[in-house]
């Protein structure tokens, strides 16, 4: 498959707006070389520019012992243009019963089809829309390999006792689980009834109410339109734990208590997200905390984030995680980008105000500090990246829309923020910011809409501070503008002396006065080290601090990157352990990858690898796969 995205950006004359051209798309499949038609999302077989969908109601019976759902969908929707006929939905390892449509409690049947099939992106469901254009009811199961969906034995969870469901639909996974127009582009509202075995509960990005369930069947109801990325839901042994006004914890019962200890802050992260950027506006902000085999830190769902139990370090120094997935009920929930492409719509904004709400809760040598470390990676992800991959407004060719998820696109677009909040102040910073969430609420827009939305509410007023030119290299250019300044602390600056120190042999390891470091100064700590070490000097280390021993997940990761980039063996069962209990892939993958730069190491990450890929989420094995050669037997 070959996926061609052309987005040029041109500048006029100072006294012309910024006009970024916009992209032109192709999408290919290699073995046919047929074109599909041209969309208005390349990740996508819809033509929601003809017909597009306003409203879901969902009706499925979850079956754990054969790992699927079955039931239909009753989808509402509306005519764009009045020559079209069909709607066309996206779909992938669904198995479609019936369409019919529905007019006053009778069902008609519907012509429909199965069209092009595209890996990585499945099939499009093609279907003659009835005359009058009434209601359209797909009966459907799923398939036990839904990318959207993980099924958890018993022995996976916490409890033991009782099998564990949890979607993840972005970018392109809600077509796994439902028919759908799977494109950021399309907002719905929805209404779902459940069914489970007795003993289980379900969660959803909706309003979850606690009433007991009746029959068996869980009622939800999201009355707030949201892309399909965002419908998401959870079964298991949860138990809940409201700790604020806003705010319930589910989890199990073994890690519910410590989860409501570490997220304690949220109520306040939301007061100061407030009074920076109006009201929240979803009722509930509720945490939903996963088994380890989820692969992402967070996921935003609305109503009830997804969160990894790798952040639970037992001293809150993590929970910036939370103040990222709650900034995106402004910036990404609340404003969403159209496209995958312009994806630092969302994630470059959500990042800059989880650095203003860890400011405002922890103050500012924390979000120093936070920012620093953010700096280094990027910097770091950027010397691997293509000059067009290291560009917010990226014109990379790909089939998979989670490559535009990069550092690019969260750190860059935050310093991008940043960086325009120093030149003009933060005050009016604010104030900008306030009236493009008020504009653009429950709207997806593109990166063309956020530069004529600039030109006119920021650079007209403030046209010496802010140039043309400056906003085209951000958006435009790779790398970081030269005009940029990197954040730095005077923290880091006094454990970069330690380290000189202990390197040249004037004081010992144990020496070093660590009492008082955060999470944050350890892990400025461990990056400063030289890439080679010796034996020595690792057990000097581990000694001294405990490093192999350590809990906090941030802080192994980072040492045991070091033990394998040194062959540190004294590590190698903390490894084993690490890789085969958590499935996060931002601290699994750089260790697979550190295994597999020593060819001496190959056997031991591929033994690592089947006997941890199992609990892995599809999200993490497609990756993981690719980085150590894994190939299914035949």
């Amino acid at each position: 498959m070959r996926l061609i995205i052309l987005t040029c950006f041109f500048l006029c004359g100072c006294q012309s707006p910024i006009k970024p051209s916009q992209p032109e798309a192709t999408l290919e499949t290699a073995e046919t070389m047929d074109t599909l038609p041209q969309r208005p999302d390349v990740f996508s077989f819809s033509r929601h520019d003809q017909v597009k969908i306003t409203h879901l109601d969902l009706n499925l019976k979850v079956k754990f012992k054969q790992q699927i759902m079955d039931g239909f969908v009753t989808i509402n929707y509306k005519v764009i243009k009045p020559q079209a006929n069909q709607l066309i939905l996206d779909t992938r390892d669904l198995k479609i019963k019936r369409v019919e449509s529905i007019e006053a409690k009778k069902t008609h049947k519907l012509v429909w089809r199965m069209g092009q099939s595209i890996e990585g992106l499945g099939s499009e469901l093609i279907i003659n829309l009835p005359d009058n254009h009434a209601p359209i009811k797909i009966s459907y199961e799923t398939m036990p390999q839904a990318s959207g969906l993980q099924w958890l034995g018993a022995e996976k969870t916490s409890g033991k006792k009782h099998p564990f469901l949890f979607s993840q639909s972005q970018a392109v996974h809600a077509r796994s689980w439902i028919p759908v127009q799977d494109t950021p582009s399309v907002r719905v509202t929805y209404n779902a009834n459940i069914q489970v075995k007795a003993g289980l509960k379900v969660v959803m990005s909706a309003d979850n109410n606690n009433q007991q369930a009746i029959d068996g069947i869980h009622t939800f109801s999201m009355q707030q339109p949201i892309p399909a990325y965002l419908i998401a839901i959870a079964i298991g042994d949860l138990q809940l734990q409201t700790i604020s006004e806003h705010v319930t914890i589910y989890a199990e019962k073994e890690i519910l208590q410590a989860a409501a200890y570490e997220f304690a802050s949220t109520e306040n992260m939301i007061t100061a997200t407030e009074a920076m950027y109006g009201k929240y506006r979803w009722g509930q902000y509720d945490l939903l905390i996963l088994p380890p085999s989820f692969p992402f830190g967070g996921m935003e769902n609305p109503k009830l984030s997804h969160i990894t139990p790798t952040v639970i370090a037992g001293d809150r120094s993590l929970d910036s995680l939370i103040a990222h997935e709650l900034a995106h009920s402004w910036s990404g929930n609340l404003v969403t980008n159209a496209l995958w492409q312009d994806a630092w719509l969302n994630e470059g904004f959500t990042s800059y105000i989880e650095a203003r709400i860890i400011e405002a809760i922890y103050g500012t040598d924390r979000m120093l500090m936070e920012s620093t470390l953010i700096y280094q990676s990027l910097v770091e992800e950027m010397s691997e990246l293509s000059e067009d991959a290291q560009k917010l407004i990226n014109p990379s060719k790909t089939s998979d829309p989670d490559d535009y998820f990069s550092g690019v696109a969260y750190d860059k677009g935050r310093f991008f923020l940043e960086w325009m909040e120093q030149q003009v102040g933060r005050p009016d910073f604010d104030q900008f910011l306030n009236g493009y969430f008020e504009q653009y609420a429950f709207k997806s827009i593109t990166s063309q809409d956020f530069v004529a939305y600039l030109e006119h509410n920021l650079l007209r007023q403030f046209p010496h501070k802010i140039t043309e030119k400056q906003v085209d290299v951000w958006l435009n250019q790779p790398g970081l503008p030269e005009f940029f300044t990197p954040p730095a602390t005077q923290i880091f600056t006094v454990i970069d002396q330690q380290v000189e120190t202990w390197l040249a042999g004037d004081v010992e390891a144990k020496q070093i006065n660590t009492a008082s470091w955060t999470t944050q100064e350890w892990l400025h700590f461990l990056r400063a080290l030289p890439p080679q070490l010796n034996t020595e000097q690792l057990h000097e280390l581990d000694h001294a601090f405990q490093l192999t021993q350590r809990k906090n997940s941030e802080i192994a990761h980072d040492w045991l990157k070091i033990s394998i980039n040194n062959q540190y063996q004294a590590a190698y069962a903390r490894l084993i352990d690490y890789l085969s209990s958590i499935g996060r892939v931002k601290l699994i993958k750089p260790l697979y990858e550190a295994l597999m730069e020593h060819p001496d190491l190959h056997n031991l990450a591929m033994n690592i690898y089947i006997k941890s890929r199992p609990g892995y989420h599809n999200i993490a094995i497609k990756q993981i796969d690719a980085i150590v050669g894994f190939k299914q037997p035949e």
